[in-house]
């Protein structure tokens, strides 16, 4: 039996606590476009989304969506250049290197909020 579900795509959510530092992290650092914000109303946690090259995170600073400290693999092209790309932002507060593992090539950001984004090319 041929099945007809098809997943389109993953949008994880990440945890955030302090809007202007995932700003800074997320457009600022990595360079994400920020496509959209929502709030139920005045007074309301902010839930975002920010997307760079055809991959989209979600933000929330609602406590019910998201475990802070957790982690999301990126698959990527090209992860040096990347990595080369963050270098030269000279953000303070991170200065991510590549590691290569049996799997592929590893860059592991850390947000503001303990979250990693473990950029990864896989081996040929």
């Amino acid at each position: 039996m041929t099945s007809s579900i098809r997943f389109l795509a993953t949008k994880p959510i990440l945890r955030i606590f302090d809007e202007a530092k995932a700003k800074e992290f997320y457009l600022g650092f990595l360079g994400f476009t920020l496509d959209f914000e929502h709030r139920f109303g005045e007074n309301f946690p902010l839930y975002a989304q920010v997307s760079r090259a055809g991959r989209e995170l979600h933000l929330s600073g609602h406590h019910g969506d998201a475990t802070p400290g957790s982690t999301v693999v990126v698959i990527t092209e090209n992860v040096q250049a990347y990595r080369d790309e963050l270098l030269a932002r000279d953000y303070r507060f991170l200065k991510p290197h590549i590691e290569d593992l049996p799997w592929g090539l590893v860059m592991t950001v850390t947000d503001p909020f303990s979250n990693r984004i473990r950029f990864t090319q896989p081996k040929a």
